[in-house]
């Protein structure tokens, strides 16, 4: 069975964690102790019904206020397929958890509330999802008990929402009504709105395709440790520990390896099961090769005629994350795959208004949740793929190094 990553978005109240729990509670997928302790808590609180929220949200916080704060993933599984969700958060505050949830994810579920429609989170959530090169959206118009399972109400939305995308970057994108409270339209097919004849989020969770999504073309795998035993059985051992970020690596294929641009062919590729005939996203393996080469955490090994640009000057959108504004001439340091660095901001080019989508050429800092158009220089070349091109070698987060606190995420439009 392949894996299905999900992040939910949307505002605050739209019912986010609840659709998480009934997706867990009507799948099946959890337990009876986890399900006892979530009906106690439900009563101690007053409320007149299991509230499968509680599910998701852990943290006692959370759970005192009725909101989500943290990230919190979720596993489940059906007959046929694999589940990881991401329960981000909704308030504008958190929106760099909803960041870090979607950033590794396939599809994404956005709520709208049927009552409220298209709010400003909606919109900026939708901005973001199509940023980070989501490549499925989920429009799930939530709370349709609330509004007598209105079909206009439903279709003013859809029409809201599909006019506000065609201005954005997603491929494929699904509105589907749903009850998350009563389940009607999650699991199973709603027989309160007879008007939707489409499939019900379970269903189109369980059958979207996402083979084509990954990048099996441009072979990149950072170098993130060197396995080198100290025994006597494996005195002349050298492998290197990674992630396939993109492309198919198999025994016998000639790579180069980068920065030194040293050529060598592949020996062997093992995971922890032992050797395997080859490797592809986002399998972690270990590489071994047939030339004893200088290689470190940070290098890449891709193909000779398929390489990806060695660059210090990279052009990106980045979404800031700290309560210190980003301003020209910041200097900060980079995380980029398995690579360290150090950058300085350049110039920012534009700030970027959420609703109108309009650029804000004067803004002269970026404050926090914004996002912009900014010009880095990096003290060391870093191995870049556009963002559109790669997710993984196009993605990035900047760090402040006083505190260690990650104050920004970055996606490459390009490398010089």
């Amino acid at each position: 069975m392949d894996l299905l990553r999900i992040a939910t978005a949307g505002s605050v109240d739209d019912g986010k964690s609840t659709l998480i729990g009934r997706l867990l509670f009507d799948s099946k997928s959890i337990f009876a102790d986890q399900l006892a302790s979530v009906e106690k808590t439900s009563q101690e609180r007053g409320t007149e019904y299991t509230d499968l929220a509680l599910l998701t949200d852990g943290l006692r916080a959370e759970r005192e206020q009725g909101i989500t704060i943290d990230v919190a993933y979720r596993y489940f599984a059906t007959p046929n397929r694999k589940f990881i969700v991401a329960d981000t958060p909704g308030h504008i505050q958190y929106t760099r958890n909803m960041v870090t949830g979607a950033s590794t994810s396939d599809l994404s579920i956005i709520l709208v509330d049927a009552r409220k429609g298209l709010v400003e989170q909606s919109r900026r959530h939708a901005f973001l999802v199509s940023l980070l090169q989501v490549p499925h959206l989920a429009v799930a118009v939530n709370k349709m008990d609330l509004v007598d399972w209105s079909q206009q109400a439903f279709e003013e939305i859809r029409r809201e929402f599909t006019d506000y995308a065609a201005r954005l970057n997603i491929a494929d994108i699904q509105v589907i009504p749903v009850s998350a409270l009563t389940g009607d339209n999650v699991v199973e097919r709603s027989a309160n709105m007879p008007w939707y004849q489409g499939a019900s989020l379970m269903h189109h969770l369980e059958n979207v395709q996402i083979a084509s999504d990954s990048n099996m073309v441009d072979v990149r795998f950072p170098v993130q440790y060197v396995i080198r035993p100290h025994s006597n059985d494996y005195h002349d051992y050298r492998g290197y520990a990674g992630q396939v970020a993109s492309g198919v690596l198999k025994a016998g294929d000639e790579v180069i390896v980068l920065p030194s641009g040293l050529p060598s062919r592949i020996k062997e590729i093992s995971t922890a099961d032992g050797p395997v005939a080859e490797a592809f996203p986002p399998m972690s393996v270990i590489i071994r090769l047939e030339d004893d080469i200088d290689i470190s955490r940070g290098d890449m090994i891709v193909r000779p005629n398929n390489q990806p640009v060695a660059a210090q000057d990279l052009e990106a959108m980045i979404c800031w994350m700290s309560d210190k504004p980003m301003k020209r001439g910041q200097k900060l340091a980079i995380k980029h795959t398995t690579k360290s660095a150090r950058v300085m901001v350049k110039e920012l080019r534009y700030g970027l208004n959420i609703n109108t989508l309009h650029r804000d050429e004067g803004s002269g800092m970026l404050g926090l949740n914004e996002i912009g158009r900014v010009s880095l220089r990096a003290t060391l070349p870093i191995l870049a793929d556009p963002y559109q091109k790669n997710r993984t070698t196009g993605g990035f987060v900047l760090i402040d190094e006083v505190t260690n606190n990650t104050v920004a995420a970055g996606m490459i439009i390009s490398a010089e």
